[in-house]
C-alpha cells in the first residue's frame, strides 16, 4: 500500500539557526503557523477524501518541531493524536526536526502522542560543511540522534543536501555511505537551491557560490538514488516541491518540476549503457523489452536517452512489455 501523508506546515518555526541556503516560507509555500484547530480541520478534510487511512501519517513538515515552544508544540500534538491509531485510522505522526533538538525527555514525550516517524535533517556529514554553511549542529549528533530515534522504536528518516555551499559531489557520497550506516528507513535528497533573502544568495551574487548545473545534479543525485535502493533504503522524496513562492524567490540552481523523474530516467540509461558496454558490438541494432511502466524514463525526457545511445553507435528501440519486472530490461541485438 502506498504511504502519504497529511502535511501540516510549520515555516521556520523552533530553529535557532538561519542556515545559509534557507528561506522555509518561500520553499514551503507557507506563510502562518498552524493552530490547533487547523490541525483537526485537515485531518478531518482528509477523512473524507481517504478511502483509507491505514497507511496514512499526520505529518509536521517546514521546521524543527521539537525546538518550537513547547506548549504549542504538544497542542498541536494534543489536536493530532485521537485520530492516530485503532480509533482514528492514521498510521502515525511524522515530524521532521535537527538533529540537535532530540533527547530521551523530548522522545519520550513523542511517544506518548503516538509519533511514528522522525526526521533528521542532517544535510551533510562533513562538518566543515555544516560549519560553512551555518548548519549549527555537528555529523556526531546527526549519529546520537539517529541511534537514540531507533532506540525508542521510532521510523528513522534522514534528510541530505547535494550541491552545497563547500560541498563536492564525492563529498556528497561520502555523506550518503555515513548516512546509510545509520540504518535509517528512508532518505530525502534535496540539490541546493540559491533563494532570495538567503546567505547563499549574497554568495552566489559575488560569485563566491556556484550552484550544480541541472545535468550535474540529476547525475549525481542518480547515483545516489542507486545507492540507496541497493542498501534496501527508500528514497521518498528526490527534489523540492513546486510552490507559487519557490517559483518567485528561486534565483539559481538545479530545480526542475519532475526531478526525481529526470533522476530515474538518467539511471536507467546507466545500466542501460552499462550493459551494452559490457555485452554488445558497437553499431548493432538493439530491442530494449521494458515494463509499460517504465517507458517514460527508459526513453527519458524527450527522447534523450534514445539520442545518447545512438549517439554511442548503438541503433535502438524500445518495446514495452508487461512480462517484464518493474525496473528492469531485456535486450536483443538484432
Amino acid at each position: 500500500m502506498k504511504h502519504a501523508n497529511v502535511a501540516l506546515f510549520v515555516p521556520h518555526n523552533g530553529c535557532p539557526h538561519q542556515c545559509s541556503f534557507c528561506n522555509q516560507r518561500s520553499i514551503t509555500g507557507r506563510q502562518n503557523q498552524p493552530t490547533a484547530q487547523d490541525v483537526i480541520e485537515a485531518v478531518q478534510t482528509a477523512q473524507k477524501s481517504l478511502k483509507d487511512t491505514q497507511n496514512v501519517e499526520i505529518a509536521f513538515f517546514g521546521g524543527s518541531f521539537t525546538a518550537i515552544e513547547r506548549g504549542y508544540m504538544i497542542s498541536l500534538l494534543e489536536a493530532a493524536a485521537p485520530y492516530v491509531g485503532r480509533n482514528g485510522g492514521f498510521a502515525g505522526i511524522r515530524i521532521s526536526t535537527r538533529p540537535d533538538a532530540i533527547d530521551e525527555e523530548t522522545l519520550s514525550l513523542l511517544k506518548r502522542y503516538g509519533v511514528s516517524s522522525i526526521e533528521l535533517g542532517a544535510q551533510s556529514m562533513d562538518d566543515r560543511v555544516l560549519s560553512c554553511n551555518r548548519r549549527g549542529h555537528t555529523s556526531a549528533q546527526v549519529e546520537k540522534a539517529s541511534a537514540q530515534i531507533r532506540a525508542y522504536g521510532f521510523s528513522l528518516g534522514l534528510q541530505m543536501m547535494t550541491g552545497l555551499y563547500g560541498d563536492t559531489p564525492a563529498g556528497a557520497m561520502d555523506t550518503a555511505r555515513r548516512l546509510a550506516a545509520l540504518k535509517p528507513d528512508t532518505i530525502r535528497i534535496y540539490p541546493t537551491i540559491v533563494m532570495r533573502g538567503t546567505e547563499l544568495e549574497a554568495l552566489y551574487q559575488r560569485g563566491a557560490y556556484l550552484p550544480m548545473e541541472l545535468e550535474e545534479a540529476v547525475s549525481l543525485c542518480a547515483e545516489l538514488l542507486d545507492f540507496f535502493e541497493g542498501e534496501q533504503i527508500r528514497v521518498i522524496r528526490l527534489g523540492l516541491h513546486s510552490t507559487p513562492e519557490l517559483g518567485r524567490d528561486r534565483l539559481a540552481g538545479p530545480w526542475h518540476p519532475a526531478f526525481r523523474e529526470l533522476c530515474e530516467s538518467q539511471r536507467f540509461y546507466n545500466k542501460v549503457y552499462k550493459y551494452l558496454q559490457d555485452n554488445i558490438d558497437l553499431e548493432s541494432t538493439i530491442e530494449i523489452k521494458v515494463n509499460p511502466k517504465d517507458i517514460s524514463k527508459a526513453l527519458g525526457q524527450k527522447k534523450k536517452n534514445v539520442a545518447m545511445l545512438m549517439q554511442m553507435g548503438y541503433s535502438v528501440r524500445f518495446v514495452q512489455d508487461a512480462q517484464v519486472s518493474l525496473g528492469q530490461f531485456l535486450i536483443n541485438a538484432l
